[in-house]
């Protein structure tokens, strides 16, 4: 059973500030992105993955990965980008392996997740099963009008923050994108587009320390529980 990895990364990450694009950004001295790279190279299931990366900046991509000695046994395809987090998608889904049955679609700005988290959920997806980690919701809250009025409190129990990665057969994965292309869908995450297909999608608890970064003081959450014995490997 072949499995691929499909890291998302061409976008800009504009609110995390400054001109460099924030997979780039240093984390504990190297750019996020070789740290996210370091979690898939430790997986026991993943064969190959396809970084999919700003076209600017597909050179800087492939000199990194050159300068890391320990990620050349893994099998990294270096893929453009596509003006929507959709676009790059569909553009990474296109170029798996012939043979893949099972694609592991991550953001690149989340460095952290944790290689048996992959594996976990890959061991799932190869029963059949599209699958996404997640998180229960901690924080009460609250259906807000377009005007900040609130509308309803909603119930905890059946409320989740969702994380990457995202796992599915490809064949499913596939059939939703094609789909969501043709009828003009926008999706704010790749399960939503499986939803609307239909097709059953499963959560899995995830990890409190699988944090995306987004603002400038998620890096220093990240170099916090980076330098934690406990999430080191």
């Amino acid at each position: 059973m072949r499995v691929n990895g499909l890291i998302v990364a061409a976008g800009k990450g504009k609110r995390v500030g400054g001109e460099t694009p924030k997979v780039f950004l240093p984390l504990s001295g190297r750019p996020i992105i070789l740290h996210t790279l370091d979690r898939f190279a430790a997986s026991r299931t993943v064969a190959r993955v396809i970084m999919v990366i700003a076209e600017s900046e597909m050179s800087r991509c492939e000199e990194l990965i050159r300068s890391e000695p320990h990620l050349a046994a893994l099998d990294c395809l270096i893929q453009r980008g596509g003006p929507r987090r959709q676009d790059s998608v569909a553009l990474g889904l296109a170029r798996l392996d012939p043979d893949c049955e099972v694609v592991a679609i991550h953001d690149g700005a989340r460095p952290l997740v944790s290689p048996r988290l992959i594996d976990r959920c890959v061991q799932e997806a190869l029963t059949g099963r599209s699958v996404v980690v997640g998180l229960p919701a901690q924080d009460t809250t609250k259906l807000v009008s377009a005007g900040g009025q609130i509308v309803e409190t909603l119930s905890r129990d059946a409320l989740w923050s969702i994380q990457t990665p995202q796992v599915f057969p490809v064949g499913v994965i596939r059939e939703a994108y094609s789909r969501g292309a043709r009828d003009g869908m926008e999706a704010t995450d790749d399960a939503m587009l499986v939803e609307r297909t239909g097709s059953a999608v499963w959560v899995l608890e995830g990890e409190r320390s699988n944090i995306k970064v987004t603002f400038p003081q998620d890096l220093l959450v990240a170099e916090t529980l980076l330098s934690a014995a406990k999430f080191s490997y």
